[in-house]
C-alpha cells in the first residue's frame, strides 16, 4: 500500500520493500533513461540539489538504513531495491548516489560491493575512516557517537584497530571499476576530518584516470552538506551517468 503525499512541490510516494520505509518522489516531466538519485541516509537533509535534479526529470528514492552506521544487509538490501525500482518502476538500472556523512559511507559500501547498481556517486563529508569517526582519534573532536555506534554494530575500539573493512578499505573496489566520483567537504570539518575521511578517497582517484572532481569549502564545518556552486555537482551527475 502506497501514500501519496507533496515533497517540495513533487509528488511523493511512501510505500515498504521488504518491511522497510522507502520514499519514490516523481518529477514532473521524466528523464527519458529513468535516470534518479539514490539519497543513502538523512531524506530531506540539505535537499538542493535533489530539487535541482527532479527538474531536471530525475527520480528521487530513499530506503530506510537499520542504522547509519551500515549493518551488511543494509547494503544488500539496497542491491534488491535498485532492481526492483528497475523492474517495477522503470528507472535506470543503476543509479546517482548522494550520500552526505553517513551516508557517504553506504554510498561507497554501495559502490564498492555493487558497482554495476551505481553509474556515478557524489558525496560529501563522507564517514571513511571509523577511527577518525565515531571513535574521534586523530584530528576529530567529537566522540558523543561513540555509545550509538558500539550499539548499532558489535565494535569497539579494539576490534577497529584490527577491522580491514572501513569505507576506504573498499573503497578501491569501486576505483577499480572505474565509478566515476564527485567529492565534497569541509576544511573545518572537526566532526568527519576531511583529511582523515574524504581526503584519502580523494588521493586514490588523483592517481587515476577515472571521472573525479574534488570540491573543498573553506572554512565549512561538517555542515552544511553543499557547496557554493551546486551546478558544479549537477553537470558532473548528468555528464557521467551512462
Amino acid at each position: 500500500m502506497s501514500i501519496f503525499t507533496e515533497w517540495n512541490g513533487y509528488k511523493r510516494e511512501d510505500f515498504l520493500f521488504e518491511g522497510r520505509n522507502a520514499i519514490l518522489v516523481y518529477p514532473k516531466e521524466p528523464d527519458k533513461e529513468g535516470r534518479w538519485l539514490f539519497k543513502t541516509e538523512y531524506f530531506g537533509a540539505f535537499p538542493e540539489l535533489e530539487i535541482m535534479m527532479l527538474e531536471r526529470g530525475f527520480h528521487i528514492a530513499y530506503l530506510k538504513n537499520k542504522s547509519r552506521w551500515v549493518k551488511e544487509d543494509d547494503i544488500e538490501v539496497k542491491d534488491r531495491f535498485i532492481e526492483y525500482l528497475s523492474r517495477e518502476r522503470g528507472l535506470n538500472p543503476r543509479c546517482a548516489t548522494v550520500g552526505m556523512s553517513c551516508g557517504g559511507m553506504h554510498a561507497v559500501y554501495l559502490a564498492s560491493k555493487y558497482p554495476g547498481r551505481v553509474a556515478v556517486c557524489y558525496i560529501d563529508a563522507p564517514v571513511l575512516n571509523l577511527l577518525s569517526c565515531p571513535m574521534a582519534l586523530g584530528e576529530a573532536t567529537d566522540d558523543s557517537m561513540i555509545a550509538e555506534f558500539e550499539g548499532a554494530t558489535g565494535f569497539t575500539l579494539s576490534t577497529l584497530i584490527s577491522y580491514r573493512h572501513h569505507p576506504i578499505d573498499e573503497a578501491p573496489k569501486m576505483l577499480a571499476a572505474r565509478v566515476p566520483l564527485f567529492i565534497s567537504g569541509g576544511d573545518s570539518d572537526s566532526v568527519v576530518p576531511y583529511s582523515e575521511n574524504g581526503a584519502l578517497l580523494s588521493e586514490m582517484y588523483r592517481k587515476s584516470d577515472v571521472p573525479f572532481r574534488e570540491v573543498i569549502v573553506e572554512g565549512r564545518g561538517h555542515h552544511p552538506h553543499t557547496i557554493q556552486d551546486m551546478n558544479l555537482i549537477v553537470e558532473f551527475i548528468e555528464k557521467y551517468y551512462n
